[in-house]
This record gives C-alpha cells, structure tokens and sequence, in this order.
C-alpha cells in the first residue's frame, strides 16, 4: 500500500496528493517521492491534472506500471500522474477482432483474455509487466512478436493544447523499441487507449527459435494458450516476472537494448571478438546483436554484484536492486556495464528504460553524480 500524503487538491474529483514515495510504485523499488501526485480514471480527469499543473508552473510526468522506469533518489519535482482509465471494448472488424483497450488496463491481464479467447497476435508478450497505454510508446516486443503487428490506432491526449487525437498505425512511426513518442513527440502526448487487431482462432507466433524448438515435436499445431504458457515459463526462467519472491526480482527486465549495427559495424565486432557474436539480420539490411551475449563476453558475468546492484543471476541483460540499493548505484553499475562493452568491442548500450527526475525525462542513462 502507498502512503499517498496529504490531499492539497479537490477540483473535478481530482485529488493531488503531496511527497507521495514512487519505490513502491516501480519494480525496481528505488527512487524518491513525487512532490504532487494524481491518479486520474478518466480523460477529462487527467486534462484537469495536466491543467492544474500548469497553472502552477509545474512539469508533469506521467508514471504508468513502473515497470520500465528509473526514479531519481532525489524524486520529481512536479507533478506525477497515474493514468487508470479502464475498459476493453470490441469493436468489431472484418473476419479479425478489433479491441479497443484503455492505457490503464494491465497489459498482462488483456494479453491473457485474448488467449483464453483463441484471438492470436499478442501471445508471445506475455508476462510482460506494466500497463496497456505504455506498449505502443515502446513498441513492446518480446519472443519474435512486437506490439506493432497487431496495432490500428492510438487514441491521445495533447499535453500541451489539452485536445485528444487518434493516430494509426503508420502515423504512430512504429520501430525496435520505438515510436514517435519516444522520439520527435517525446513528452508530447498521453495515450488513453488503443485498439488491436487479432485474428480469432489464428495460428500463434513462432518467430522465437527458443520457443519453436520446444514445439518442435508436438503432433498437433501449437495453440495460442500453448506458446502462452511456454512464454511465461521461458521468462520465469529469466527471472522476467514480476515475482517478490525471486531474488532477481527487483529489475525492468531487460535493461539495455539489442544493438542494430550496420553490416561493416557487425564484421568490425566479429573482428575484435574471440568468439563470433551471434547476428540476426534485419530488413533493412542492418544486423541485430544481443546485448546479453556482449555483457558476458566483456568480462561480466550473471550474478555479479556492484554493492547493492548486480547483473541477474540468470539474465546478463537485467540489472537487479538489491536491499539498500539506490537510484545513484543503479546508474553507477549501467554505466559500468555499457562502458565495459564499448571498452571491449566498440559498441554502445542503450538503456532501454526511461529515466524520470534526472533532469529531463528520457531514455539516456543519467551522467555519474560528482
């Protein structure tokens, strides 16, 4: 339960709440207090929250699951708004299944409804924490599926003007861990829900050599529930569920980004390597390198500890916090982690997270405090 603080707000049904801590609210469980905080449950709750703190001069951040986050131990000086605007709609669609889904449904939950509906699209992203508005922002991928193959539309909210839109597929600029609303529109809008396309009684995803292997000697074709299933013990395995019990527990699951290097890049690391790094080829004729084979192969290794943050003891891409563990150790270990791999073979990790209250709100991993 968070101590959600004093009420200082009461307009609309809005509450704002004062120094409300936000470790509770993430995975990782790090981070200070959010100095005003608000949960809103509907559109025209979160445009009264946006506008409140505008009129104060206030930045707003909006915090979804916490999964995928990083907070500041000294907190966030503005205002941090909670979106918990529910629903699944259906929508209908020609022979396929359209779903509209508010931003605050719990992604995992709407993932599993699917399956237990036999609506194929969205199986290989189970067991991914967060909430439903954060998947078309990253383009949430996992097991040889992204969010993107089964994506119509995103319905926002204009934080600056406070005027809802709806943007496609294409206009929502859709790339590996990517949209627009990470890049020329970061912090521009606010997604309030989003509609998918499945198609009812389809065959499941087995792009994922892993998860096709296991499959491999079944004599019935594979049904969604089955590579659901297969999905969640092969992450469980990972230590990639949302699990107290588990001492790799305290993370957001994969921490860096898989490189894309262009094709010289990729021969330019076989080169300095010992051992030739794995390749998976793109469309677009670049070359994908996992971000776990170079962290192992620069010297770390699964279960390494720097002080009260570690590599996972079973994913070198997951950096763990552990008891007393702050925000400040946790940027001090990632930076030792991307500079030993570019010390090592010249490649550059990108943190996957999303990093809140060091200034401005982005994916760049936070220079070292003096």
């Amino acid at each position: 339960m968070v101590r959600l603080g004093t009420v200082i707000a009461l307009s609309d049904h809005l509450e704002v709440h004062e120094h409300v801590p936000l470790a509770p609210l993430t995975s990782l469980g790090v981070g200070g207090a959010a100095r005003y905080f608000a949960r809103v449950r509907s559109a025209d709750e979160l445009s009264s929250a946006l506008g409140w703190a505008a009129r104060r001069g206030l930045e707003a951040t909006i915090l979804g699951g916490g999964s995928n986050v990083v907070v500041a131990d000294s907190g966030i000086a503005g205002l941090v708004v909670t979106p918990e605007l529910l629903g699944q709609t259906l929508v209908g669609g020609d022979g396929d299944v359209l779903v509209h889904v508010g931003a605050g449904e719990p992604w995992d939950g709407f993932v599993a409804t699917c399956v237990e509906r036999g609506w194929a699209g969205l199986e290989c992203l189970s067991g991914i924490p967060g909430l439903t508005g954060a998947t078309p922002i990253q383009n949430v991928g996992a097991y040889g599926q992204d969010v993107g193959a089964s994506l119509v539309s995103v319905d926002l909210l204009d934080v600056r003007t406070l005027a809802r839109c709806t943007l496609s597929h294409d206009e929502c600029e859709l790339g590996y861990r990517t949209s627009r609303f990470k890049s020329r529109d970061d912090g521009r809008f606010v997604v309030l829900a989003a509609t998918f396309r499945l198609r009812p009684g389809g065959a499941p995803c087995l792009a994922y050599p892993e998860i096709a292997r296991q499959l491999a000697g079944s004599t019935q074709p594979p049904t969604v529930a089955e590579v659901r299933q297969l999905v969640l013990a092969t992450r469980r395995g990972k230590s990639m569920l949302l699990d107290p019990s588990d001492e790799n527990g305290r993370s957001c699951g994969s921490f860096f980004l898989n490189p894309e290097l262009s094709r010289a890049q990729a021969d330019a690391l076989t080169a300095r390597s010992a051992a030739t790094p794995p390749r998976y080829p793109l469309a677009d004729g670049r070359v994908k390198v996992p971000a776990a084979w170079l962290i192992e192969n620069a010297g770390f290794c699964r279960g390494q500890r720097f002080g009260n943050v570690g590599i996972s003891s079973r994913h070198a891409l997951a950096l763990v916090c552990h008891e007393g563990a702050t925000a400040a150790q946790l940027v001090e270990a990632a930076h030792r982690v991307r500079d030993g791999v570019w010390r090592a073979f010249g490649v550059e990790l990108e943190p996957e997270a999303r990093f809140l209250g060091f200034g401005t709100a982005s994916c760049r991993l936070p220079a070292l405090a003096d």
